[in-house]
């Protein structure tokens, strides 16, 4: 998700590393001492604006949460939510990192779930190695994730929707508790992402899957 710029954004990322990490890389292995509990650790890709993760973060005290977002001038406004917040929200962590790069920053098991939320569908056929749901980003999650862990998946695209149905099956994953329209009878526990009251606001039915990798 792009955003106008904004030429004040980094240097107030920069002023609170202790919300935006500024060396993820050197807390791989080691985000239970960061967050200082060892409680579960949900992570986003693609955080946008923060507000499904610091949603996320304020319902479930009991779980870390991070979001993950390249661009400065977006994962600001996540930052400005937390530092709004009267005792901050000390369950979350943002990186400004590319997600390709999980690896880099997270062992094998020490993430317990993902969650993808309204990612670029990349329409055209040979862009679908872009897509998050395509086999190599996959094979990525799961090399982060425990035996047993999922991803969780949003999107008003029913292209990507089915395509990534597809993607998921073949890959060997188990899938859980898929909806083709979330909003005809939204759980409780739903927090809905900037895009997500854009569309449903507009009528658009919103496309959700659970999926849990298997023992292989």
């Amino acid at each position: 998700m792009r955003s106008r710029y904004k030429p004040w954004a980094a240097d107030l990322i920069d002023a609170h590393p202790e919300i935006v990490i500024p060396d993820p890389e050197n807390q791989k292995g080691k985000w239970h001492e960061v967050f200082g509990n060892v409680n579960p650790l949900h992570i986003e890709a693609g955080t946008g604006k923060g507000r499904f993760i610091t949603g996320m973060a304020k319902q479930n005290p009991d779980i870390n949460y991070i979001g993950i977002e390249l661009f400065d001038s977006v994962i600001v406004t996540a930052l400005e939510t937390v530092l709004a917040e009267e005792g901050g929200i000390p369950n979350l962590r943002l990186l400004r990192v590319n997600a390709k790069e999980l690896q880099s920053f997270f062992e094998k098991g020490e993430v317990d779930r993902l969650y993808l939320n309204f990612s670029d569908p990349w329409p055209k056929t040979r862009h679908a190695k872009r897509r998050l749901t395509h086999e190599t980003f996959l094979k990525l999650y799961e090399a982060v994730l425990p035996e047993g862990g999922e991803i969780h998946f949003k999107t008003d695209n029913r292209g990507l929707f089915e395509y990534s149905l597809t993607s998921i099956s073949e890959y060997g994953m188990l899938l859980k508790d898929v909806s083709l329209d979330l909003h005809a009878n939204e759980p409780e526990w739903n927090i809905m992402t900037e895009y997500e009251e854009k569309f449903s606001k507009k009528g658009q039915p919103i496309y959700r899957l659970e999926a849990q990798y298997q023992t292989k």
